[in-house]
């Protein structure tokens, strides 16, 4: 009985934000979507998605009819204080379930639980196989471990999806968004049915979720790079690290 009041309540929430939030998205930036109809009426699918900006959880349950549910860190759920249970209520609202990601492989495990308790409601779930946000715009390597074990397990197609141009909207740091149209591509759905039983299979879930990143970089038009985006962010980070020690050292003057 607990659980079915929280699911309710949850409903009402995430159906308000919907209506406030959402509209307002729609009626500010005019998002243009494809492919809409490759998103089933009803059961359970899983969204996969190339990941360009904060906003793309925002924007593509704002044009969607159905509830799309992402998973997120615990702490936005946790926090204390009247700002801590704002935050909690939003990220509630808007269909974010809370995932500990203390200790990777535990991690892991609860990301992988929390999808398929969605998936089993025959609802929809959002997932960025990237695992992160790329730092530049091109699309990374997708990570095998989430993605693919929950397609096979569940059983549930996996729709690709390509957000276009939120990047451009609310770039890494920057908080005021820029008022101009993102675009939203949604595929055909993939059938991995074939590989029921081989969950645990390495070479499957990385035949999965290559074939997955073909079609959202076929639908995005994204450079692709294969490489994994968190390491790029390294990548981007020492480079950065090191042109500003650089500068640092061409400042100080000589002895």
């Amino acid at each position: 009985m607990v659980d079915a009041q929280h699911t309710g309540g949850t409903e009402l929430i995430y159906g308000a934000m919907k209506v406030s939030l959402g509209g307002s998205l729609k009626l500010a930036f005019r998002p243009w979507v494809e492919g809409i109809e490759n998103i089933p009426d009803e059961g359970p699918a899983i969204l996969a998605s190339n990941h360009l900006s904060f906003s793309d959880s925002f924007f593509l349950p704002a044009v969607l009819d159905r509830k799309v549910t992402f998973i997120a860190k615990a702490e936005y759920f946790t926090s204390p204080g009247v700002k801590g249970k704002l935050t909690a209520a939003f990220f509630k609202g808007v269909g974010q379930l809370p995932v500990d990601r203390s200790g990777a492989r535990g991690a892991g495990e609860a990301a992988v639980n929390s999808a398929l308790k969605v998936l089993e409601r025959g609802g929809l779930f959002g997932i960025y196989p990237e695992g992160t946000r790329s730092p530049d715009g091109r699309l990374y390597r997708g990570k095998p471990g989430g993605l693919a074990r929950v397609a096979l397990l569940s059983g549930a197609p996996v729709i690709p999806v390509a957000m276009i141009d939120t990047e451009k909207i609310q770039p890494p740091g920057k908080v005021v968004p820029k008022l101009m149209r993102p675009g939203i591509r949604i595929g055909a759905p993939l059938d991995f049915t074939r590989y029921l039983g081989m969950e645990n299979d390495r070479f499957i879930h990385r035949s999965v979720t290559d074939q997955v990143m073909y079609e959202i970089m076929r639908l995005s038009g994204q450079e692709y790079v294969d490489i994994y985006a968190t390491a790029a962010k390294r990548k981007i980070a020492e480079a950065e690290k090191a042109a500003a020690d650089g500068r640092g050292g061409a400042r100080r003057p000589s002895r």
